[in-house]
């Protein structure tokens, strides 16, 4: 978090500036690489520093909800992003059961895995390299992705040069290019951080984010605890089963539930509903905490379209930069918090 928080806003402006693909690609590569050497970790910091480096070159969260606000038409904005939370909701589902089942192989399976093997040496290394392995049919799967930042200013100076070779192109049609370059350039010399709206969601998400790492946290420690201090006694693998049911219902819920509510009452009051009953429901972690993380997910997906709806396409990567760099700082502060809560 804290990586990501440091440089989220230096891969924004790239974003905006070179496109959306180039960023999700090196964000992809870099996952194949220090993920691969975060499992061949011999001590903490080693292990601290690749988790550091991936954060640094891994901005593909804001990113890729820039790139789904601009790949589809606006109605089907909502769904678009209610997919980006979907695959947390997959993740979710893989990544707990793959890091619960295949973590320290030799012990759990000592059939197939040796001791003396490289799995036996890094116990660890094994989801890693699983994760790693699917990080590259990512990648390979990203050289047919649309690029969606489209340069308007470059196209009507494109436009004008054609206008000035051209002995018999109309006037109007170079007073519509001068407007639009105008309008360029106007909205690159805005200031985001003067964008009180999209300033004001920005907070509401940091916020959420830093309850939803908090609960995410205290949720492992109270599975864990034993049951005489009120926690459940669960293994590694039962809390990865957990988490993995609870990402399946996160899973219907984005797909199914989440979009017809937000057409009908719209995201500022799904987001204000969803505030208000994350009260009581996170009052009562320890009976229904599952639920509580559904409204989680849901004020966060409010938060990301009304964050993409109020920033122009030209910044729309720099404004979710900014979301990125202020969540990750919330969120790196969430389990040193909840824990010592």
């Amino acid at each position: 978090m804290v990586g990501r928080a440091l440089t989220s806003l230096f891969w924004g402006v790239v974003a905006d500036r070179y496109g959306r693909k180039p960023v999700i690609l090196i964000g992809t590569f870099s996952v194949v690489v220090f993920n691969t050497l975060f499992g061949l970790s011999t001590n903490f910091w080693m292990a601290l520093s690749m988790r550091f480096f991936l954060g640094c070159f891994n901005s593909q969260l804001g990113t890729i909800r820039a790139y789904a606000s601009e790949v589809c038409r606006e109605e089907y904005r909502a769904l678009a992003l209610s997919v980006v939370s979907t695959s947390r909701g997959i993740g979710l589902i893989i990544g707990p059961a793959i890091g619960g089942f295949f973590a320290q192989p030799v012990e759990k399976y000592p059939n197939l895995f040796v001791e003396s093997s490289i799995f036996g040496r890094f116990p660890y290394f094994l989801p890693c390299l699983i994760i790693s392995v699917y990080a590259v049919g990512s990648l390979v799967a990203c050289k047919w992705l649309p690029e969606t930042l489209h340069k308007h200013a470059e196209k009507a100076n494109e436009r004008a040069d054609l206008h000035d070779i051209s002995e018999h192109s109309s006037n109007d049609s170079g007073q519509k290019d001068n407007i639009v370059e105008l309008e360029d350039k106007q909205i690159h010399k805005s200031n985001l951080l003067k964008n009180w709206p999209l300033m004001s969601t920005i907070i509401v998400y940091c916020v959420f984010s830093l309850q939803e790492m908090a609960y995410s946290e205290m949720f492992s420690f109270w599975a864990v605890s034993d049951k005489k201090y009120g926690g459940l006694s669960f293994s590694s693998q039962d809390v990865g089963e957990v988490l993995a049911i609870s990402g399946f219902g996160l899973l219907l819920f984005q797909l199914l539930l989440y979009p017809p509510v937000e057409r009908r009452l719209g995201p500022l009051m799904v987001t204000r509903l969803s505030a208000v009953i994350s009260i009581p429901l996170l009052s009562c972690f320890p009976y229904i905490a599952m639920l509580s993380g559904v409204v989680l997910h849901l004020v966060i997906n409010c938060a990301a379209i009304l964050r993409n709806s109020l920033s122009p396409q030209s910044q729309r990567g720099a404004a979710n930069a900014i979301s990125i760099t202020a969540m990750s700082v919330f969120k790196a502060f969430g389990p040193a918090g909840g824990g010592a809560l």
